[in-house]
């Protein structure tokens, strides 16, 4: 029986440069967020396992005895190596009494859960009564990586309670962060959480949300970047929906029509990758305002390619222009044609002009953040570390 209540949080991820060249074999640039996922784990009585996602409507709990003997039906099929297979969650889905072609995140999520709790208690131990509660500061369906931190959280959690790995946070600590053996077991599970959500996944988001920082990715490799500064910006989200699917379609199409025309285009993107992570590493850990101008002209320049390999959006166009009213240069994040779009703060851009900035923002209808990149990945946490919205959320029931 587990016997420790935890609490640990997860960020998310933004791409800051390469999306869509990304796919034709260019570099990007991802980035932890400083908007994070956070779960407390606690124990349960009366054998039973329970978990709670107040963000998307989830409260359900099961006896462990009968996780037990649903786990044995297949538990030597479980294997973080290989993807869940259409059987395994076929079985899940039916026990859980989620529709055969549920995609609403009420049912990943579950879906997800379940997966993770048999196969790594199969591996590790018996399935251990716990209480499980999620909470996050990212917006679901938005490009930032929301389903990774859950699956980075979830997988740090099942795997410290069943003992696969320690609990290093010490008598007297805000924080604690796992080895790096222990951070690479907690990404290869939060990655097969992944592929129950998404089915194909790069594998990047969750290895943000395990390492946080930068990391590269390029061609299925997945680099973290040497050294990272910590950047202020704000994300806004123009609540414009979009299909990641069809502007991807779309950017392809382009490319065989216009290939002498589009080709040169990714090439600059993916040239614009590479000169960020370079000035990047070069950044000391709290970089002054000097070093900024190439970032913001990076920004500047990719978000017009951006716009002419076609996933730009009017709703994206008025953002860039109300930041820009306000000195300060923005480029969408992700897949385009709406969704998210970042905005880079100097150290010295006056905490007025941000407010302006924000305020002129949601009267566009937008939501906005303020929030940093560059962020800590999994980290445990002690209650004086947690802030007073985090606290209450966790707290309550």
């Amino acid at each position: 029986m587990w016997e420790r209540s935890l609490v640990l949080s997860a960020p998310g991820k933004a791409i800051l440069h390469g999306e869509h060249a990304v796919v034709h074999g260019k570099a990007a640039l991802a980035v932890a967020l400083d908007l994070r996922t956070f779960l407390r784990l606690r124990p349960c009585g009366e054998g039973r396992v329970r978990v709670r996602l107040p963000g998307v409507g989830v409260v359900r709990s099961w006896d462990a005895p009968r996780l037990q003997a649903l786990r044995r039906r297949f538990a030597a099929d479980f294997d973080e190596s290989k993807s869940p297979s259409v059987e395994q969650l076929d079985t899940l889905k039916e026990f859980a009494g989620i529709a055969a072609g549920a995609s609403a995140p009420e049912s990943l999520a579950t879906l997800a859960f379940l997966y993770m709790c048999l196969a790594i208690s199969a591996k590790y131990g018996d399935v251990p009564s716990v209480d499980i509660l999620v909470w996050s500061e990212l917006p679901t369906g938005a490009g930032l990586g929301s389903s990774a931190a859950y699956a980075v959280c979830l997988a740090a959690a099942l795997l410290t309670a069943c003992g696969a790995i320690s609990c290093p946070l010490k008598e007297g600590e805000s924080t604690a962060r796992w080895t790096e053996e222990e951070l690479n077991l907690i990404n290869s599970w939060a990655f097969q959480g992944e592929r129950v959500i998404h089915g194909n996944p790069s594998g990047v988001d969750n290895a943000v949300g395990t390492w946080g920082g930068a990391l590269r990715y390029q061609s299925g490799k997945i680099t973290p970047l040497k050294r990272v500064p910590t950047l202020r910006i704000l994300l806004t989200n123009t609540k414009v929906p979009r299909s990641t699917k069809v502007l991807v379609a779309g950017v392809k199409e382009k490319i065989l029509k216009f290939p002498a025309i589009m080709n040169p285009v990714l090439d600059s993107i993916d040239a614009i990758s590479q000169e960020c992570q370079s000035v990047l590493e070069a950044m000391p850990a709290n970089p002054s305002p000097e070093y900024y101008p190439v970032l913001e002209e990076l920004f500047d320049i990719n978000q017009h390619h951006l716009n002419v390999i076609g996933v730009g959006h009017p709703s994206l166009d008025r953002l860039c222009r109300v930041t820009a009213s306000h000195g300060l240069h923005s480029k969408l994040t992700g897949a385009g044609g709406g969704g998210c779009g970042i905005t880079l703060l100097r150290p010295d851009t006056s905490p007025l002009a941000v407010e302006a900035a924000k305020r002129d923002l949601c009267a566009c209808g937008f939501e906005c953040w303020e929030t940093n990149i560059g962020a800590p990945g999994v980290t445990l946490h002690s209650s004086s570390s947690l802030n007073a919205e985090v606290l209450h959320t966790l707290s309550e029931s």
